[in-house]
């Protein structure tokens, strides 16, 4: 049976295209076991002091209940990216990059030793045999050109943590009116027909 994590970032709820797509997309994977995270409806920590510490203080004698509880979070979401064979990432674009709710699931889950490890030929990422798939919504057009940071920055942590194999779908132009939006929104489920869910 296919794995599949879903993650949602879109701050819209039941408004928001990029988990509306997601939804559908989904539909696709008969038989598949499906973990979805809604990272606005449930958000996590922002990455700070604390957390880190956290980080820095797990499995140690001195470890708090407060930080054990971040690790043991962090943790929990570690064990469902491994545990998936595919990872697909609901990804709108927020003034030119993912939302602040997508990025603190990255930075929960980016840990030295668990999901990198750092040698002597650099960053190796130990979260691989994954596929990612990353549905990207956004309000203009973007795709290609030098205020896309969306697509650099997920290929970039994702590759980080080992995960390389990664597809996008775009949905451009939702707000410029006209039949933008119908032919961004189609032009994804286009794309989105070709990758195919095991």
């Amino acid at each position: 049976m296919s794995r599949i994590l879903a993650l949602k970032s879109s701050i819209l709820g039941e408004y928001s295209q990029s988990s509306t797509l997601l939804d559908e997309y989904l539909a696709s994977a008969e038989g598949a076991e499906v973990t979805l995270r809604d990272l606005a409806a449930e958000p996590l920590p922002v990455l700070d002091m604390s957390i880190v510490s956290a980080f820095g203080a797990a499995g140690s004698d001195e470890i708090t209940e407060e930080q054990q509880a971040i690790v043991n979070l962090s943790d929990t979401l570690i064990e469902e990216a491994k545990a998936a064979d595919t990872i697909v990432i609901a990804a709108p674009m927020y003034n030119f990059t993912v939302p602040t709710q997508l990025k603190n699931w990255f930075d929960l889950i980016a840990r030295a030793g668990i999901t990198f490890k750092y040698t002597e030929n650099g960053v190796e990422g130990l979260v691989k045999g994954k596929k990612a798939v990353v549905i990207t919504t956004r309000g203009g057009i973007h795709k290609g050109t030098e205020h896309d940071i969306v697509e650099p920055y997920l290929k970039t942590i994702l590759g980080f943590i080992g995960i390389t194999d990664v597809e996008f779908a775009y949905a451009e132009a939702l707000a410029m009116g006209g039949e933008n939006l119908a032919n961004g929104l189609q032009t994804a489920k286009d794309e989105l027909s070709t990758l195919k869910l095991a």
